[in-house]
């Protein structure tokens, strides 16, 4: 039976403490405590000693007083409490555990890295120095004795302080067969996170380039900053150097990454590419961000493997938030990699500000807002029409206040009044200076009713009828920030629709619809929406593709389902009194422990407005599944119905277990935006696990 032998542990604890660490006292727990005639301690049954975070377990405990040593016969188990356990047959150790010589030992670093020896000899409090070791954080069983991978070295010291782990004479193994030899190599321990040295390489194989291979090396220039080095050599065909660079401020960051290419796609030709940014707090509300994004040409990023974004920012934005007011500046620069992009004729710098505030109306009541905002924007062409630059000012107020009328209906009335200045150059279409007021008002009526089941679970209907009054006819003016406008349940019973500044709905109108909603206690629940918009008359202000053209737009009917339990299902659909079809999107999703799944089919109608000549319907499927612990798989696939091809498909498998983590991934990208060949993509790292605060991965025991 284990007890507290306290009569003694004054003794133990006098033994244990020097005046230089009077501060820490030693605790011990065993079966048997004795004192020995020349005042030394004997330990014996299930002795544990507490001291400072470190706890130790053994057999048998022997302090020599004269040595100011203690013995210790095992199975010894020691564990600093800072991720170092050490196991051990026998040792001897100082009197705080933490100098002397282990026999027949095992450190293990953090629950992962295992690195055992016949001797280990521990020093100064910081070096742990291990004879004919072997170091691995695979699982070793009796049914599987050999790892997945191995480090056999005549030598390995760990320096707790600096985290890190030198080997002499390293030979790694793989299934027990060696691979190559290092006769110096330092990594890592699993909690050293941030280390100068090398990262995980990544293979990758493309149609464009062959295969490759990247091999990071990351470099700790201090606590706060940082750069990556990243030479990509493929076959000959590229020679490559990409550079990242990080650093932390007290408050902000900043990361940018580049990289410069000669290669056999554009012989003779010096590419690359420049992505960055960066974020900071100037106070409590205001937050400085900046982007920069540039590439040599239209189709480096894609080829690389970068990015397969058609569009490029860089800039500057100003943003000051607070719970009534929000201010906003910013100053960008646009560029398109678009095959069929000019981008002379596109408005690629722009600057803007906006400024906004909430208020309470004096006198009567409700929430009120006013707004100023300025907008510049150039184009690098100088031909009419296509050249066009523009600048516009924009003040507006508006207000709404709300009432519970008996029955509980609930009324509501709001109003808005814009004013708008624009200076319009290189376009003979419109005058040079355009003046523009568009007031609105409306009337809105809502009766929810309400039911509660019997199963707890609660429904609510409610139609909803708004009345809208606008002036019928503006000033024209460029449309320059409206052109796709969406027609949803979202902006059912908007006062203006159109998503930019340049585009105002007008005319009178009748926004109705009626929404319905279930929700039960076990989680499921489920909504239908059902709208449509009736004007006076046809403005012409909206294109066919966005269902709110002529005198009646088309019907909007929004549907969701969730089971509560992984499942939702999500349907939205434009459509006129024939059932024409203009937008359709559904999408379902899927989630379980293993599963997680995300399917979509869009159709959307031709509209030669927006630079769509024909229709389009793409099936779109993403999907993950988790075959066990250790092994995973994903897909993706994009697919053209209208045209019945293929445009993306993808596939990749990860394996993990506690020591290695292998990717692989396979794609086939055919025409895109910024490309009209087919690209095909392979991809393949290895990572092993328990260097450098690498997670470890599943491994299900031994005997699993």
């Amino acid at each position: 039976m284990i007890r507290r032998i306290s009569a003694l542990l004054a003794a133990l604890v006098m033994a244990l403490t020097a005046p230089a660490a009077a501060a820490q006292e030693a605790t011990l727990i065993a079966d048997r405590v004795a004192v020995t005639a020349d005042g030394g301690l004997v330990a014996e049954g299930e002795v544990e000693v507490f001291f400072g975070e470190a706890r130790l377990r053994a057999r048998r405990i022997r302090y020599d007083r004269e040595t100011d040593r203690i013995a210790f016969d095992g199975p010894l188990h020691l564990d600093e409490g800072v991720g170092f356990v050490v196991v051990a047959d026998t040792a001897e150790l100082s009197r705080d555990l933490r100098d002397g010589v282990l026999h027949s030992a095992r450190l293990v670093l953090n629950e992962q890295l295992q690195l055992a020896a016949d001797t280990v000899t521990r020093g100064e409090g910081r070096y742990t120095r291990l004879e004919r070791s072997v170091a691995s954080s695979c699982r070793v069983c009796p049914d599987s004795p050999t790892p997945l991978w191995e480090i056999r070295a005549r030598e390995v010291v760990h320096d707790q302080l600096e985290q890190q782990i030198h080997f002499d004479r390293a030979q790694f193994r793989v299934f027990g067969v060696p691979v190559f030899y290092l006769p110096r190599l330092r990594v890592p321990d699993p909690d050293n996170t941030r280390t100068s040295g090398f990262l995980v390489p990544r293979f990758r194989a493309t149609s464009d380039l062959g295969p490759g291979l990247r091999m990071p090396y990351f470099v700790e220039l201090d606590d706060h900053r940082d750069l990556t080095v990243t030479p990509y050599v493929a076959q000959g065909r590229t020679t490559t150097m990409e550079l990242r660079y990080r650093q932390a401020f007290r408050r902000g960051d900043v990361e940018i990454e580049g990289g410069m290419s000669r290669d056999t796609i554009r012989p003779g030709t010096v590419r690359g590419f420049v992505l960055g940014g960066g974020r900071f707090a100037l106070g409590a509300h205001t937050v400085l961000d900046f982007r920069l994004e540039a590439a040599s040409d239209r189709t480096y990023l894609d080829e690389y493997g970068h990015t397969s974004r058609d569009l490029l920012t860089s800039g500057v934005t100003l943003a000051r938030t607070t719970r009534d007011e929000s201010l906003r500046a910013e100053a960008l620069a646009f560029r398109s990699l678009r095959i069929d992009a000019v981008n002379a004729e596109r408005a690629n710098r722009i600057a803007r500000a906006a400024w906004s505030r909430r208020f309470a109306m004096p006198g009567l009541g409700g929430v009120a807002r006013t707004r100023i905002d300025t907008l510049g924007l150039h184009r690098a062409s100088r031909a009419d029409v296509a050249g066009r630059d523009m600048a516009r000012a924009r003040a507006a107020v508006d207000w709404r206040r709300d009432w519970i009328l008996p029955g509980g209906v609930e009324a509501g009335i709001a109003g808005e009044i814009v004013a708008d200045q624009y200076l319009i150059r290189r376009d003979s279409r419109f005058d040079r200076h355009v003046t523009r007021v568009t007031p609105q008002a409306a009337l809105e009526l809502r009766w929810p009713w309400h039911r509660t089941e019997n199963s707890g679970a609660v429904q609510v209907i409610e139609p909803v009828a708004q009345l809208v009054w606008a002036r019928p006819t503006a000033p024209g003016v460029p449309n320059e920030d409206s052109r796709l406008v969406e027609f949803d349940e979202g902006n059912l019973f908007a006062l203006d629709r159109a998503p930019g500044a340049d585009n105002r709905e007008l005319g009178r109108r009748a926004n109705l619809g009626i929404s319905w909603t279930r929700t039960a206690p076990e989680g499921w629940s489920a909504g239908l929406t059902v709208g449509r918009v009736y004007r006076a008359g046809d403005g012409a202000q909206f294109t066919e593709l966005s269902g709110l053209s002529g005198s009646r737009s088309d019907w909007l009917a929004a549907m969701r389902v969730d089971n509560g339990a992984g499942l939702s299902i999500t349907n939205r659909a434009l459509f006129d009194s024939d059932f024409a079809i203009t937008k359709a999107e559904s999408r379902v999703g899927w989630r379980t422990s293993r599963l997680d799944l995300s399917t979509s089919l869009a159709t959307i109608a031709a509209e030669p407005a927006e630079n769509r000549p024909s229709s389009s319907s793409e099936w779109s499927v993403d999907a993950g599944y988790a075959f066990s612990d250790a092994l995973s798989g994903r897909i993706d696939w994009r697919y053209d119905l209208a045209s019945g091809e293929a445009q993306r498909a993808g596939i990749g498998m990860e394996l993990r277990n506690e020591c290695a983590l292998v990717d692989v991934s396979l794609s086939r990208r055919f025409a895109s935006s910024t490309r009209v060949e087919p690209s095909t993509n392979f991809g393949l790292s290895v990572e092993l696990l328990g260097f450098g605060g690498g997670s470890p991965g599943s491994s299900g025991g031994c005997g699993a």
